[in-house]
């Protein structure tokens, strides 16, 4: 049996409703900062497990509590960024986890991200924690309790409460509304 590491992370929710699910985006993951475990994640400590998995048609799963039983949706981006490993997803609407998930979301009484990986390579640091370089990334789960409060799912930032992030989501699904009335 593999046995997964689990980092939590969060922050504010921000979510947008479109038909065919809760979109939710952020980092799940950001270089650099050492959490409450006293690890690091390194830039590109990602890179080669997302490279395999786009080699071998994988995906990353989205899970409620790290729990393997209870996937709530698709993560349509997984990434890496100069900041960290950014995701961007789906909770699926026909799964009733998800339909609380979003409710919690929109509450405010849910926020965090987590990383469920193995270790592939790393060094220990003086004072306990280790330098994460390399990471087989599984999944990344919605969670209560994050363990990087600086890694948080993408916060409403403009006049009307929507944020960048998802105003290019809105834009992308706007373009292919209008793409598919040509034809």
């Amino acid at each position: 049996m593999v046995v997964l590491e689990r980092k939590f992370l969060g922050g504010p929710a921000g979510a947008v409703v479109l038909s065919d699910g809760v979109v939710v985006s952020g980092y799940a993951s950001v270089f650099g900062l050492r959490d409450r475990g006293g690890d690091v994640v390194m830039p590109g400590a990602y890179a080669a497990s997302l490279a395999a998995l786009a080699a071998a048609g994988g995906r990353v799963r989205m899970l409620w509590q790290h729990d393997p039983a209870q996937p709530i949706g698709i993560w349509d981006v997984v990434r890496e960024d100069g900041h960290g490993l950014w995701v961007q997803g789906r909770l699926l609407p026909e799964v009733a986890r998800a339909r609380e998930a979003a409710a919690l979301l929109e509450a405010g009484a849910m926020e965090g991200l987590s990383i469920g990986y193995r270790t592939k390579r790393a060094e220990k640091l003086p004072g306990g924690g280790r330098r994460l370089f390399e990471l087989d990334l599984w999944e990344v789960s919605l969670v209560t309790f994050p363990m990087l409060p600086a890694a948080r799912l993408d916060v409403p930032t403009s006049a009307k409460g929507v944020s960048p992030g998802q105003l290019a989501v809105l834009a992308a699904g706007l373009e292919a509304a209008r793409e598919a009335l040509r034809n």
